[in-house]
C-alpha cells in the first residue's frame, strides 16, 4: 500500500497506484480531500497534456503546487486520469 505523507499527514493511500516517469499516480478518491487546495497554477507535458495543481495544507502550513493532475490527459497517458501525484516534500512510502 502506497502512502504519501507530508507534515505526519497522510495525504493519500491506495494499493492502486500508477507508476509514470518515477511518481505514484494516486487515484483521486484516494485522497484526503481535507488536505488540499486548488491551486491556479498550471504546466504543460508534450506528451500528457495540461496539469493542474493542488496545494496542500497541514495544520495551517502550506505546501503550494506540491499535488498535480491532468484533467484531460491525452490518450497516451490515460492512464493517469482521475490521479494525482506529488512532490516539494511530500513523502511516498510503498
Amino acid at each position: 500500500m502506497a502512502r504519501a505523507i507530508w507534515k505526519g499527514a497522510v495525504l493519500a493511500e491506495s494499493d492502486d497506484t500508477v507508476m509514470v516517469e518515477g511518481n505514484h499516480y494516486f487515484p483521486r478518491a484516494s485522497l484526503d480531500e481535507r488536505y488540499f487546495e486548488q491551486s491556479d497554477h498550471h504546466t504543460h507535458c508534450v506528451w500528457k497534456g495540461q496539469a493542474s495543481y493542488l496545494d496542500v495544507v497541514v495544520e495551517g502550513e502550506r505546501n503550494d503546487d506540491a499535488a498535480w493532475y491532468y484533467p484531460s490527459p491525452s490518450k497516451a497517458a490515460a492512464n493517469i486520469e482521475d490521479r494525482v501525484a506529488f512532490w516539494k516534500g511530500v513523502t511516498v512510502e510503498d
